[in-house]
């Protein structure tokens, strides 16, 4: 028969287990969020960038001193 000591023993080892799944899955969660957000800066700037060169370039074609 089991004792009352055994029997909460393995609900604390089960919980344990749990508790490491869901860390296990928060951590994977958070890393996928990272590299979507990672992904979202890189276009971001990449889109600056591209925007920056436009001006500098509409910039250097409307210099009248240059004409």
């Amino acid at each position: 028969m089991i004792s009352d000591d055994d029997f909460l023993d393995d609900i604390d080892a089960e919980q344990n287990e749990i508790e490491q799944v869901i860390d296990i899955e928060a951590n994977e969660l958070a890393e996928k969020e990272a590299q979507l957000q990672a992904q979202k800066n890189l276009l971001a700037r990449k889109r600056i960038d591209e925007l920056k060169e436009k001006k500098r370039l509409k910039d250097l074609l409307d210099d009248e001193n240059d004409w």
